[in-house]
């Protein structure tokens, strides 16, 4: 036990170094970022894109996909995500806000289309000691707790901050245009990799960008695809159903406890794919206009992180007795 003990609170010096480590290195990874998409979108634009058939008609979805890539980017690095003790983020009315399907009466948005909002129960934290809402998870590198917690990203998408309840749309849409980029500028820039190796007859290279950093932006957006590609599902299953990722891991532990029991986890939050999806990125009768997917817009989550939207007739998970909800762990060393 003795040992036990030892050997836990090494990993736990270890597990704070690494959050100090991460919180420090953090500004480095953004700046990496930035460099690394505009070496991709000058290799683009002046290797691959002047080559492409019928250039009038391909150049504006190329340009709207960088756009969105960049957009996006820029949000989910410079939106809060949502801190319990922090400003409440409030609808814009510049040209960058998009406008609502419809403008919604005082109240919770989506009640009145078969959606249900309850409001949330809250605990104590035990970290900063604020009541926070439902969903709601302590950042041991931010040192607060953010509504809608997913994961705190300070690589590979090098945002620097927490992805949460008003940033984590533009975290999925950062992914699914990243991914959008770099697989077409691997499928349409094979051909001058080729050309850059010494693969083909041609001995001349006359585009700007240098050839040894064309093949490397090429292997890397290869790279960066399929991973970006395998992040992008697993986000977008949890989405549809109706989970974050801390909120997955949680729910297989609510499992084994319902099914030791003799009952059956559901998940409170899950309402259909179809409906979880349109509530993620608040699209619909009382939220936004399709093309807000397409147009890189700011627009506000269909909630304030204090009600949420559930099943109909559940109050809370069914399978897990009040008091058996997980919280984040203890910092105690004596755990």
């Amino acid at each position: 036990m003795f040992c036990a003990r030892h050997v836990f609170r090494c990993f736990k010096w270890l597990e704070r170094a690494g959050d100090r480590v991460t919180g420090a290195a953090g500004p480095y990874f953004v700046g990496l970022a930035v460099i690394l998409q505009a070496i991709g979108a000058a290799s683009f634009f002046t290797v691959i894109q002047p080559s492409l058939p019928f250039r009038w008609l391909t150049t504006p979805p190329c340009v709207l996909i960088a756009l969105n890539l960049f957009t996006h980017y820029y949000y989910v690095c410079t939106v809060p995500p949502g801190f319990v003790q922090g400003e409440v983020l409030q609808p814009g009315s510049g040209r960058l806000w998009a406008s609502p399907s419809q403008r919604p009466s005082m109240g919770a948005q989506w009640s009145n289309h078969g959606i249900t909002l309850l409001a949330a129960s809250t605990t104590l934290c035990r970290r900063c000691g604020l009541m926070r809402p439902e969903r709601a998870h302590h950042c041991r590198i931010c040192g607060r707790c953010v509504m809608k917690y997913d994961h705190h990203c300070p690589f590979p998408a090098g945002i620097n901050q927490c992805v949460g309840l008003n940033n984590e749309r533009h975290f999925v849409l950062f992914m699914a245009y990243l991914v959008i980029s770099t697989f077409f500028l691997s499928i349409l820039g094979y051909s001058q990799a080729l050309e850059a190796v010494g693969l083909t007859y041609s001995n001349d290279w006359p585009y700007m960008v240098p050839e040894l950093a064309y093949i490397l932006t090429y292997m890397l957006s290869v790279v960066i695809c399929i991973a970006v590609l395998i992040m992008l599902c697993w986000h977008l299953w949890g989405i549809a159903r109706g989970e974050t990722t801390v909120e997955a891991q949680d729910h297989e532990i609510y499992k084994r406890i319902a099914k030791d029991r003799g009952d059956n986890f559901v998940n409170s939050f899950d309402l259909g794919r179809s409906a979880n999806l349109r509530l993620f990125f608040n699209i619909g009768p009382d939220g936004y206009p399709w093309y807000t997917l397409i147009l890189p817009l700011r627009i506000m989550p269909y909630t304030d992180g204090h009600s949420w939207a559930r099943r109909e007739g559940f109050q809370r998970h069914q399978g897990i007795q009040e008091g058996e909800e997980l919280t984040d762990d203890d910092d105690d060393d004596n755990t």
